[in-house]
């Protein structure tokens, strides 16, 4: 960790589906420190709402920046013939 503190780079998936997050990128700028990991998963469990699920996510020791996590966001998107409770067979043109 960095001096003591959780640097945190928001990652641009957050940003896109947390509006709390887009204002405070848009505010402060895409990197937030925290005083501990935990507090910055606080932070990212406030930002959470309907249809935004963003999460802290530890650096790996490769990474270029000085980061000590990041916090992303993933959208899922199920396409209608892969909605859950369909099924498919394996094989070839069965049907």
């Amino acid at each position: 960790m960095a001096d003591d503190c959780y640097r945190l780079h928001i990652k641009p998936s957050a940003r896109r589906v947390s509006a709390r997050v887009g204002r405070w990128v848009n505010r402060s700028g895409p990197t937030r420190e925290f005083d501990s990991k935990a507090l910055a998963r606080e932070w990212a469990r406030a930002c959470r709402g309907h249809g935004a699920t963003v999460w802290v996510q530890d650096a790996p020791r490769w990474a270029d920046d000085d980061a000590d996590g990041y916090l992303v966001a993933r959208t899922r998107r199920v396409a209608h013939e892969d909605a859950p409770g369909r099924q498919r067979t394996l094989g070839g043109d069965e049907d």
